[in-house]
């Protein structure tokens, strides 16, 4: 099966203009990114696909594939599906231009399950141990039912532990429910059910070409996360637990950790 990875890369993000050329020890976000994926021992191909001459640039001087995508894009999966609709691509993984430190074998992962469980979605999440992550909206999290299916995703601390509230018992009905920012880590018996998702997206061609007709569904706009699309349709994303907890760039807060990070 050929196997290919695209980076969906756009200048005008909404948080960070421009982020990925910004720069980690004097290399730009999106090099970080494509040097990773060109690492993977089970990739065919890699491509970035952006709208942005100043990317395309950028991605030439470091030798890079690059694949011009329409301007009219919604979001990078329907980027990566213009990447890849008149290329020969089996399986498809979508790897955000913003996670410059992903591990190679985390991509591997993702081919190796789609292939061998013939799966048409696939992606990862690791657990969360700090409580900002917990109640951070930035930090996407991800419950999962007992086979490893997504059930849900949410910018809100999911699971709610009821118990794990600081404040007061609520007594009776009429007495309004404490805010999830007094919510302790501290206080729940068992954490193993509290991951983190990270956002990494393994398609089928088959099933990538039917995700980008589906219209936006009501809990994906509410939340601004494309990947509720496919719940919302019935359909189910495989999500594989890694001890990888990466640093997405998506924030000026978030590149600034990044170098720290490098430092």
């Amino acid at each position: 099966m050929k196997k290919v990875i695209v980076i969906p890369a756009r200048y005008a993000s909404t948080r960070l203009p421009g982020k990925p050329l910004m720069e980690i020890s004097g290399k730009p976000i999106i090099q970080w990114v494509y040097e990773r994926a060109m690492n993977s021992a089970l990739k065919d191909s890699v491509f970035i696909a952006t709208d942005d001459e100043r990317i395309r640039n950028a991605a030439a001087s470091f030798g890079a594939d690059v694949v011009m995508t329409s301007p009219e894009c919604k979001s990078g999966t329907d980027r990566v599906y213009q990447a890849i609709k008149d290329k020969e691509a089996d399986i498809i993984i979508n790897l955000q231009g913003d996670e410059p430190f992903i591990r190679t074998d985390i991509i591997d992962s993702l081919f190796y399950e789609m292939e061998k469980e013939r799966l048409h979605m696939a992606t990862l999440c690791c657990p969360i141990e700090e409580e900002t992550d917990y109640l951070n909206p930035n930090i996407v999290k991800v419950v999962l039912d007992r086979y490893g299916f997504a059930l849900y995703f949410s910018r809100s601390p999911i699971p709610f532990f009821r118990n794990a509230i600081s404040s007061p018992n609520i007594k009776n009905q009429n007495q309004q429910a404490p805010p999830a920012s007094e919510l302790k880590l501290s206080k729940i018996a068992n954490p193993k059910c509290i991951y983190k998702h990270i956002g990494i997206y393994g398609f089928s061609r088959d099933f990538l070409k039917e995700y980008v007709a589906m219209e936006e569904g009501v809990l994906e706009a509410a939340e601004s996360l494309e990947q509720l699309r496919v719940l919302e349709n019935g359909y189910d994303i495989k999500v594989l637990i890694t001890d990888y907890n990466g640093i997405g760039i998506d924030t000026k807060e978030d590149l600034e950790q990044a170098i720290n990070f490098m430092q």
